[in-house]
């Protein structure tokens, strides 16, 4: 605040007369501290695009509101062009709810059911799978750095290899499997990267993800709904190896994820690896953790393998969804508001289009 002032040779930042400004160093804060390149947006024929955090894959055509897509352009040295107008806004819950029927089938949707229930008045209801799930879900296992992870993570990869099992790992961002791909390049791993710079080749990479000796790093983008067939004799190496890099604030993103092996009754296992440095690990608690980690003498070749600790990361998982969801509820108290003005808008246009026909067919 006090450099603001300085630079801009103004007594008081928060004065009425300096609103605009304000907004303008909030967005230029938030563009160069909150939002990171290969994570939140990439640059693509000099323009930014936003990518999807739940998705991994690139909204285009979409920008960013209040001046900030505007802050991120100037920050990438790029042309910054106009800002966007916002005609109508409504949120997508009061847009679902406008239906008279709603219903939908996914395979996640157990960990939002209260959501689902509160929002929506719907049921979420599990159907059994066709054929037992035989796959075999690790516990998580958790090292000190991200560093230390991710050589772990390169040496299962390595070791998978080497004996010819289908590896597909999973990461929450694209600077994340672009940096996985780097270790495994030095290794002499050949592999295919899917993330939202490179999705044209999405279906090909997914054709060959189960064959054996593949070896695919993706974003979020292969955890939804795809079905990796595997290759012949993979089944009897194990099946496909998923390896998670990190756990996203959503329990469903990780489902998903592991929803990728293990299909159709085929074997399968899955491994996720955290460290201490990993973004949901630094906001609820790990300096404990850390502490008797170097209390015990574990190095970074050393990592914890828990049940509690998975159960603490699935803890963690569930206070964000939480937040997140008051989050979305709160928003839609406001807009129930502009909802009911909505309604009686398109009511009174309704009544003046009745008694406008009316009067026509009474002079008649």
């Amino acid at each position: 605040m006090n450099r603001a002032e300085r630079a801009f040779n103004i007594d008081n930042l928060f004065d009425i007369s300096h609103v605009t400004l304000n907004h303008h160093i909030n967005q230029a804060l938030k563009a160069h501290v909150s939002m990171h390149l290969d994570v939140d947006y990439v640059v693509q024929e000099g323009e930014i695009v936003i990518v999807d955090q739940f998705t991994g894959r690139l909204m285009k055509g979409r920008r960013y509101s209040e001046g900030l897509h505007q802050a991120i352009e100037a920050k990438e040295g790029l042309e910054i062009q106009n800002e966007s107008m916002t005609l109508a806004t409504i949120t997508f819950q009061n847009y679902f709810r406008m239906y008279e029927k709603l219903s939908g089938m996914t395979g996640t949707a157990k960990t939002e059911e209260e959501e689902f229930r509160n929002i929506y008045n719907m049921n979420v209801i599990a159907i059994p799978t066709n054929r037992n799930i035989i796959r075999d879900d690790r516990a998580d296992l958790i090292y000190a750095t991200t560093d230390g992870k991710f050589k772990a993570v390169v040496e299962d990869i390595a070791e998978r290899y080497t004996k010819g099992q289908p590896v597909l790992v999973g990461t929450v961002a694209i600077e994340t499997s672009e940096v996985i791909s780097a270790y495994l390049s030095k290794k002499g791993i050949p592999h295919d990267v899917l993330n939202a710079k490179n999705h044209e080749r999405e279906a090909e990479i997914i054709a060959n993800a189960g064959n054996q000796g593949s070896v695919t790093i993706a974003t979020n983008m292969a955890g939804r709904g795809t079905d990796i067939k595997l290759g012949e004799g993979v089944k009897e190496l194990g099946g496909l190896a998923v390896i998670g890099t990190e756990r996203h604030e959503s329990r469903r993103i990780d489902n998903q994820l592991r929803g990728r092996s293990g299909r159709q009754g085929d074997p399968g296992v899955t491994q996720f690896y955290l460290s201490m440095e990993d973004e949901l690990m630094r906001r609820f608690g790990s300096d404990n953790m850390k502490n008797m980690m170097a209390r015990l003498g574990m190095d970074d070749s050393q990592p914890i393998q828990s049940k509690m600790v998975t159960r603490a990361v699935e803890s963690a998982q569930k206070r964000v969804e939480g937040n997140n969801f008051d989050s979305r509820k709160q928003l839609l108290q406001y807009d129930d508001v502009l909802r009911q003005q909505r309604k009686l808008s398109i009511n009174s246009v309704s009544m003046s289009w009745k008694v406008k026909t009316y009067v026509k067919s009474s002079k008649r």
